[in-house]
């Protein structure tokens, strides 16, 4: 499993922990989708990096790809929700870079809970 770096300080204000892992990613917007990959991801939203502007409260449709075992098989696991824009800040030194935080806003409970469940087995110790 690749190595995660779990994002909770004690200053963290967060109610879920971030991973921060790259995971797959596309952003359906008007004008043209936005394939990138997570910095960081949560039961809550997601951090990652894009090459245009996305205006804070713009409403996207997210797909994610996220890793799992069933059956001890490796299998990637699609979902599919909706969110908003929270934070957009130009990445210094790049012309047509962002990082965009995008809060879940549409997203079913399974879903959040296969996400949680992800997040929290990438943060386990390793067990030897």
């Amino acid at each position: 499993m690749m190595s995660a770096k779990f994002q909770n300080t004690p200053q963290e204000r967060r109610g879920h922990p971030r991973l921060a892992n790259n995971i797959p990613i596309k952003i359906v917007k008007d004008g043209g989708d936005i394939v990138t990959e997570t910095a960081n991801i949560s039961r809550s939203g997601i951090y990652c990096k894009v090459n245009t502007f996305l205006n804070p409260m713009t409403k996207l449709k997210i797909n994610l790809l996220i890793p799992m075992r069933k059956n001890g098989k490796n299998v990637t696991k699609k979902i599919v929700c909706e969110g908003a824009v929270v934070r957009a800040e130009q990445v210094t030194g790049e012309a047509d870079a962002y990082h965009v935080a995008i809060f879940f806003q549409d997203i079913s409970k399974r879903d959040a809970a296969h996400i949680a469940d992800y997040v929290d087995s990438c943060l386990e110790p390793d067990k030897e």
